[in-house]
């Protein structure tokens, strides 16, 4: 599912002060009159861009799906060998990160404040994106290049790795997203190499 990206500059500036509100604040503790007075509008204005404050995150994480999957998916398919595939897409996964890091984190965090439905929905797309990256993972271990290991949980770690990454790394620190990218895929593939 694509979100279009807001056209307006002002349903812009709305995301990107939600994006940055319910990062720092939370999703509760952000109300939408927070939302107009970070804003300079009064609330009632707001829903001439929105329906209410469940489609802004709505909006926010399926944007931040919508860039993994546009920039790391073609990595990860590639005519390229797995551990290549994967370390690209280990660097492209935390380059989204650290240009979207509120974005990102708010799927780790924030996910559950969506409706069953919507919540559902977000879930069946991580765990699509999930399934390419053990299908890379696989592809390793059935050319040779990486020992049998269980493919989900190797999945996993990588992941939750790249995922975590929002939370710590701070692009005024010593590293560089690539210098963080070189080591994690060192640290994960070169574990699973055959």
């Amino acid at each position: 599912m694509t979100i279009p990206v807001p056209a307006r500059p002002r349903e812009a500036e709305l995301h990107a002060t939600a994006t940055r509100l319910f990062r720092e604040r939370g999703y509760h503790a952000t109300s939408m009159q927070d939302l107009g007075e970070a804003l300079g509008m009064n609330r009632g204005s707001l829903y001439h861009y929105i329906s209410g404050k469940d489609e802004l995150l709505w909006a926010i994480l399926n944007r931040a799906l919508d860039l993994l999957e546009a920039r790391v998916f073609p990595l990860l398919e590639a005519d390229a060998p797995p551990i290549e595939r994967l370390t690209d897409a280990i660097r492209e996964h935390l380059r989204v990160a650290a240009d979207h890091a509120d974005e990102l984190a708010l799927i780790q965090i924030e996910m559950r404040a969506l409706s069953r439905e919507r919540q559902r929905e977000i879930v069946a797309r991580r765990d699509a994106y999930e399934r390419r990256w053990r299908a890379a993972i696989e592809a390793g271990v059935a050319d040779g290049s990486l020992r049998p290991f269980d493919v989900r949980l190797a999945g996993i770690g990588i992941l939750s790795a790249c995922n975590w990454f929002t939370q710590w790394y701070r692009p005024t620190g010593p590293m560089s997203v690539d210098t963080v990218a070189d080591a994690f895929a060192e640290l994960f593939l070169g574990g699973l190499r055959a």
